[in-house]
């Protein structure tokens, strides 16, 4: 297990451009991140149980971390074991009977079940080499906040752009008390 890292769950972020999330993995003993794509609902299931929110039914991963321990399986960990094209590849580990298992797993359900099951992640050294990413202090350090106290002045693209709402404001009636309404004491 020397070629494998551990993380953590760092956070799990929403793009608001698409439906996809985004979890990002930090490593345990340095600052690196491992950032990975995952589904909407795979989220979900790990911020639900990051959280430690109890659902009224089993969620998926509730419902197989129970069948994990109805057929007197332990789940040890669950391992990110490759990244090809793109596409990242995990496992669930198991032990039943002294007998270790590897579970192929995508890694947004290998880590809503690590989650569930409270054991590690771990990452294999060469996905985080390649894909893993480092802040980088030096830029961090050496370049000073950008301080922008005034507004740049306004072009006629802007002028143009926020016209719609200059003819929207005039055309209300903001002097005339609303007929409607009852005058407030």
């Amino acid at each position: 297990m020397s070629e494998m890292v551990e993380v953590v769950i760092d956070s799990v972020r929403v793009s608001l451009m698409s439906p996809q999330r985004l979890v990002v993995l930090r490593q345990s003993n340095i600052d690196r991140y491992l950032p990975i794509w995952v589904g909407p609902y795979e989220a979900e299931a790990i911020t639900v149980a990051l959280q430690e929110i109890e659902m009224i039914r089993p969620l998926t991963h509730d419902l197989l971390k129970n069948v994990f321990t109805i057929f007197n399986a332990q789940i040890k960990r669950v391992e990110i074991v490759a990244l090809r094209e793109d596409i990242f590849y995990g496992n669930i580990v198991a032990e039943s009977g002294g007998k270790e298992m590897h579970i192929d797993s995508r890694p947004s359900d290998a880590i809503a079940i690590a989650v569930r099951a409270h054991v590690p992640i771990l990452v294999h050294r060469s996905v985080m080499d390649n894909a893993g990413i480092e802040p980088d202090r030096e830029v961090q350090e050496s370049s000073p906040p950008v301080v922008n106290d005034a507004p740049p002045p306004p072009t006629s693209e802007d002028s143009s752009r926020l016209s719609v709402f200059k003819d929207f404001i005039d055309k209300l009636d903001i002097d005339k008390p609303d007929k409607d309404k009852p005058a407030s004491n």
